[in-house]
């Protein structure tokens, strides 16, 4: 017997199925760089205050939202603005918010609890304006439990923060940067239009001639 076939075969002899993974597509330049967001993994979105994190995260929503999905949004520190989001083009009615107060245990317990409950297309966990130090206390079975929760299944955890958390838990990893402010206007009546913002892709690793950056303006 071949060894390596040997390693793929079940006790009854058969191959085992192997399911191809499916994506969430955003129908923006996102898609580009991403391949779209891996349904049944964690994906995450990492970045500086003002990069880009937050309207990547309601470009996913508004994609899952659109294909009437019901999604999640667990708010650790209550900063969720309902008329922007609303305006990116999620839609609301299919949109749970969680909000927590700043108690990032809170917010864990929401998600575990969420993911487990199960038929939520797209759950986001917002730690954007946890500090470090507590997100450093998060313990690491945390993500373990949660990408075995969700490996079988068409949901996506989407991780919204300012340094990767879940690592070698997650299938995805965008990280965020600003380029610069766009300002309209006559000097001393100039207006911030929006900023440029730079998109690279960490992991998975970037195969030669792939694209591994892109900026976008949100």
């Amino acid at each position: 017997m071949n060894p390596a076939a040997a390693l793929t075969t079940t006790t009854l002899g058969l191959r085992p199925d192997v399911k191809r993974r499916e994506y969430l597509e955003t129908g923006t330049a996102l898609d580009a760089l991403t391949q779209g967001f891996p349904r049944g993994a964690i994906s995450e979105i990492a970045g500086p205050d003002s990069s880009g994190r937050t309207a990547v995260a309601h470009t996913v929503l508004a994609a899952a939202t659109a294909k009437l999905e019901i999604c999640a949004y667990v708010d650790t520190s209550d900063s969720l603005d309902p008329c922007s989001a609303a305006a990116t083009g999620i839609a609301l009615e299919r949109l749970i918010w969680v909000r927590c107060g700043g108690n990032v245990e809170h917010a864990m317990k929401a998600v575990d609890n969420l993911l487990h409950a199960g038929g939520f297309g797209v759950v986001v966990l917002d730690l954007c304006h946890v500090s470090d130090r507590v997100c450093r206390r998060i313990p690491l079975s945390y993500w373990y439990r949660f990408r075995l929760a969700i490996e079988n299944t068409p949901s996506i955890l989407l991780l919204v923060e300012r340094e990767p958390m879940a690592k070698s838990c997650a299938a995805l990893m965008l990280d965020m940067k600003r380029n610069r402010a766009i300002w309209t206007g006559a000097p001393g009546f100039r207006l911030l239009r929006g900023i440029e913002v730079q998109a690279a892709r960490r992991k998975p690793v970037v195969a030669q001639g792939e694209a591994c950056d892109l900026s976008l303006a949100v």
